[in-house]
């Protein structure tokens, strides 16, 4: 008789794997898209499905709605992987795919991270898709404007997948514990406050939320009646961060940004550091920091220092290119530079000052003289008539008047007192000087 070995015995599939939905009903999330009369949903349930790029974060259902997608049109479903595909191999599956539909079998091929396969691997595509040999259901987390080729993307319907709710993710753990599919079968005594801090971990990625759970799960105390008992304290050493004091929809989430906001403009590099790390430390996105940054660049900084919004802008950039944990060294640079900048307010003043006006005075006329006469009939009733054009000037300066009559005079753009406004606020008086002189 054989001794059965230890690795022969079946190992028990990870959860999120278990857990996979089977179907729409079970599919949680993109109500946009597959709710009741949505239009992916139309097209599933009455067989018409037609080639298509998915375009979401991670997590959020592509794979799953693929493989939904070809359970419900009764289909062959085939993977490829960038990495493992080349031309050869996705020309075979072609092959087959169109003696397959010859004999009234459908083939969607379902290729994961498309953004990754280079222009010939995609193109090798493209008139298997054309002939309706296959479905093709791509899947990236980059925009496919610019990751796939433009004769394929003209081919597919793009539906964009939104990031998970918390809720939606919620509703997914709970579920977790009480399918038979996941633990179901096991006594396992975890409260919801519990499983909405796995929710907000997750940042709206399923499949981390469902890894999470498991681990937490296995890593357990169990007592005499075998329930399995989930403390916070369980919880937070499989995290390995100190996310429960943070709530990213709550008010601490506003008061740690608004702390990292507030010591950067205060000129305060360090305490601007420590912000930021208590939130990338407790899983924040670091693209909503990017852009929280870019915004700083412009509101609190702006002409002072005008290179502080190249800075924002190309660390958003490295944050969608690396991301975490890589990126946040990029985000500690950005906070850094914006705290020691020099300060200016004034493009934010000017900016509210002139909106203000602006919603108060939306009929107000464009004054003849700044009119295009692009007509004869717009010419004879004056536009642009008058028109002073600065280049063709000595100065490179008219005193033509650019406001409508009941603005006149009026100052919105109030030059500061550091940086590069030191610079532009000599040159905004000398401009005043000479309009004034030439009246």
């Amino acid at each position: 008789m054989e001794q059965s070995s230890l690795f022969e015995m079946p190992l028990q599939e990870p959860l999120a794997y278990r857990m996979r939905p089977r179907n729409l009903e079970e599919f949680v999330g993109q109500k946009h898209l597959i709710g009741e009369g949505k239009l992916l949903r139309r097209m599933i349930e009455s067989d018409n499905v037609s080639s298509m790029i998915f375009w979401g974060p991670p997590g959020v259902g592509k794979t799953t709605l693929a493989r939904i997608i070809a359970s419900q049109t009764q289909s062959e479903f085939i993977t490829f992987s960038a990495v493992t595909s080349g031309i050869k191999d996705i020309k075979k599956v072609m092959e087959d795919a169109d003696k397959n539909r010859s004999l009234g079998i459908k083939t969607i091929v379902f290729v994961d991270e498309i953004h990754r396969f280079n222009k010939a691997q995609q193109d090798a595509f493209l008139p298997y898709v054309e002939k309706g040999s296959i479905v093709l259901i791509g899947a990236t987390t980059e925009n496919p404007s610019f990751e796939v080729n433009n004769a394929l993307l003209s081919r597919c319907r793009v539906f964009v997948l939104k990031e998970l709710t918390t809720e939606d993710i919620f509703d997914l753990l709970k579920r977790a514990i009480t399918d038979e599919r996941g633990f179901g079968k096991e006594k396992v005594k975890i409260s919801d406050d519990d499983l909405h801090i796995i929710a907000e971990f997750a940042n709206g990625d399923a499949r981390t939320a469902l890894t999470t759970l498991d681990m937490i799960v296995i890593n357990g105390d169990i007592d005499k009646k075998g329930t399995i008992k989930i403390s916070k304290e369980i919880i937070e050493e499989c995290i390995s961060k100190k996310s429960l004091l943070y709530d990213k929809n709550g008010e601490e989430h506003y008061n740690i940004i608004s702390a990292l906001h507030k010591s950067m403009r205060n000129s305060d590099p360090d305490a601007a550091v420590y912000w930021l790390s208590r939130m990338l430390e407790a899983g924040e996105d670091p693209i909503y920091l990017a852009r929280r940054i870019c915004r700083f660049a412009s509101e609190d900084i702006g002409l002072a220092d005008t290179n502080a919004l190249n800075v924002a802008i190309n660390v958003y950039h490295a944050c969608h290119f690396i991301g975490v944990p890589e990126c946040n060294v990029h985000l500690a640079e950005a906070v850094i530079y914006m705290s020691l900048a020099p300060k200016s307010n004034s493009c934010y003043m000017a900016y509210n000052m002139a909106a203000n006006d602006a919603r108060n005075m939306l009929s107000e006329p464009v004054p003849l003289v700044i009119r295009n006469g692009e007509t004869k009939l717009m010419k004879d009733l004056g536009y642009g008539k008058g028109y002073q054009y600065a280049h063709d000037t000595k100065d490179k300066l008219t005193n033509m008047e650019c406001m409508p009559p009941s603005l006149k005079g009026k100052v919105y753009y109030n030059p500061g007192v550091l940086g590069n406004e030191i610079k532009f606020k000599e040159r905004l008086e000398a401009i005043k000087k000479w309009k004034s002189e030439h009246k």
